[in-house]
């Protein structure tokens, strides 16, 4: 049995890279249940190898990855998605020849011996995300960059994340489809979801209940509450 904690999310003293290629350096971050937590910094800080180590796609070298109290360090992407830690990732990668609804579906695979649920699920991602109901039978392929976006969140709800880690949601979009995304972001965790978005985007912390600054393969600094909505601290964290 798990300990009893307070935290959804762990990852304590990190250490993670790719071949002889350090990243992390003693990266750790803890994310409540229902927060919206922002990793911010520039492209190559690390933001999204620490959370490909969450979600087992890469492996750590050191520390520790936590869920529900539980250590799960090592934990293949697999087992991950069972225990209900899901990624989107980034680039959107939807299966451009298949309709809205068929991707929809393949997010589904892991719960297919619960066709209720699915149903019901598939049902409140199109409540959810409306512009997706509107073209369910359109291939993704002919989508907009935004709603291939929303797709790609759809799809990851599919999979009954507990927690749902976005990878850059906002690159390459229009700012207006930016606050629309964020906006989603927010409103799933106001359902329950815990969500952990990765950002280049300073404006996401207008949705964040925390937010971890990242730089050279560790937190540089941690803010809440009024702390979000510093421009000049959040300047003179985010350019150094």
């Amino acid at each position: 049995m798990p300990e009893q904690t307070k935290e959804m999310v762990e990852l304590v003293d990190l250490r993670a890279g790719y071949g002889a290629l350090p990243v992390l350096h003693g990266f750790s971050i803890a994310v409540a249940p229902g927060e919206v937590a922002v990793l911010l910094g520039l492209n190559g800080a690390g933001k999204s190898t620490a959370v490909k180590v969450l979600c087992g796609a890469v492996a750590a070298t050191g520390g520790s990855v936590r869920y529900r109290g539980e250590e799960i360090t090592g934990c293949s992407t697999a087992g991950c998605v069972q225990k209900g830690i899901v990624m989107v990732p980034e680039g959107r990668r939807v299966f451009g020849g298949l309709s809205v609804e068929r991707n929809l579906q393949v997010g589904s695979w892991t719960q297919r011996g619960n066709r209720g649920w699915v149903e019901a699920q598939r049902a409140h991602v199109y409540e959810v995300l409306p512009r997706l109901a509107e073209r369910r039978d359109q291939l993704a392929g002919t989508l907009s960059g935004g709603e291939q976006q929303m797709l790609a969140i759809g799809r990851g709800l599919m999979a009954n994340p507990s927690v749902l880690v976005i990878d850059e949601a906002s690159l390459g979009l229009a700012p207006v489809i930016v606050r629309e995304i964020l906006k989603i972001a927010r409103n799933l965790a106001e359902e329950g979801t815990t969500v952990i978005l990765v950002e280049q985007n300073v404006g996401a912390l207008e949705v964040a209940d925390v937010g971890f600054f990242v730089d050279q393969g560790v937190v540089t600094a941690t803010l809440r509450g009024k702390e979000l909505a510093d421009g000049e601290l959040i300047r003179s964290l985010y350019l150094g």
